[in-house]
């Protein structure tokens, strides 16, 4: 099997084929418990200058989803099984504009989790991930991006054929299938999707979503967006969530440690000027507020000055944050977290109060 094309570049599909074959990672017989390689994929910058042509333009109906279970898109869409040359940079969209304000949410329907997809653990790139026991309940904030023409067509982890046109997701933690409704917290649009996928396995990414709920979301030109994310069921669907953070009551709730222990200066308040969300990073939570503030004096120490000490009481006890922020973006988000990791703070965290 020839790994590398014509052009010399390497043959991304055959590529996974063989690493399926040698790590039985979703291949035929193959153990249940094991999550699929499409969950291994590599989440480089989804977009070009060329891609910023993808403003929305009027085009026909959709056509309904055929009955195989083959990846579909509109009339006269021709859908290579490989990225036309010149080869793009890690995934991409369409190389024409699509329409998508046809497509429909999903419907949240009364489902049983899959058979395949659904370990209750498993571990890609040296992270362990615990599945949750259900799907409601689901509530959580963070940074979502979207996947698109190289995984279109390929197995999702529930064995479904991934289809960029419809409205599904990727998550690590909820049981598959789940239904969840997604905020976009800048602009406020809303969507709902079926998660049936793993991903993104890439640090502080909380969902992937398909090319089409990217769309509506209008998250395409930025390749992300920070998104407020709520398990849903048959008849018990919540309104899009409130866009607007509540910075002042998270700004009372501000300590910041002593100068003179930790010299880490006093955090500013965190409300943004325009109202957008804010986003921190959040390095641990200790049960001393000595061990927090030699956190907080580790980070000042290393030039992160905007860190901060925030105690929150959890039941009968209170446990004192370590968080850095407000940040002003997900390239600032994503630099620290490779700063923290040298810093002995692997498991940092995104916040969106």
């Amino acid at each position: 099997m020839k790994l590398r094309r014509p052009d010399g570049l390497l043959n991304i599909r055959r590529f996974r084929k063989c690493v399926l074959y040698f790590r039985k990672i979703g291949a035929s017989g193959s153990s249940p418990d094991a999550p699929p390689l499409r969950g291994w994929r590599f989440h480089a910058p989804l977009f070009s200058s060329s891609l910023l042509l993808l403003t929305i333009t009027a085009c026909g109906q959709f056509p309904q989803k055929h009955e195989d279970n083959q990846p579909w898109g509109p009339p006269g869409t021709n859908l290579p099984e490989q990225p036309p040359a010149p080869a793009h940079n890690g995934d991409y969209g369409p190389d024409h504009p699509v329409d998508v304000s046809n497509v429909k949410d999903a419907v949240p329907t009364d489902v049983s989790p899959s058979k395949t997809g659904n370990p209750s653990s498993y571990t890609v790139l040296g992270q362990t991930y615990t599945l949750l026991p259900a799907c409601k309940g689901y509530h959580d904030r963070g940074i979502a991006s979207w996947y698109g023409m190289q995984f279109h067509g390929g197995r999702t982890s529930d064995g479904e054929t991934y289809d960029m046109y419809a409205m599904t997701a990727a998550n690590k933690v909820v049981p598959i299938p789940c239904y969840a409704r997604v905020t976009n917290l800048k602009n406020g649009k809303s969507v709902v999707v079926k998660i049936n996928d793993r991903g993104p396995f890439v640090a502080n990414r909380l969902i992937d979503l398909s090319y089409a709920a990217a769309s509506k979301l209008g998250m395409l030109g930025n390749g992300t967006a920070l998104v407020d994310v709520q398990a849903v069921g048959p008849g018990d669907l919540p309104p899009p969530a409130n866009t607007v953070p509540a910075a002042a009551s998270v700004a009372a709730a501000v300590v910041a440690p002593p100068p003179a222990a930790t010299g880490v200066p006093a955090m500013p308040s965190p409300a943004a000027a325009n109202g957008s969300p804010q986003m921190y990073l959040q390095v641990g939570a200790y049960g001393s507020r000595s061990n927090a503030d030699n956190a907080a004096a580790k980070l000042g120490g290393a030039g992160i000055t905007h860190a901060f000490v925030l105690p929150a009481s959890e039941g009968n006890r209170t446990l004192y944050k370590v968080r850095i922020g407000p940040l002003t973006d997900v390239d600032a988000v994503d630099a620290l977290t490779a700063k923290l990791r040298d810093l002995g703070f692997g498991d940092s965290q995104i916040v969106i109060p």
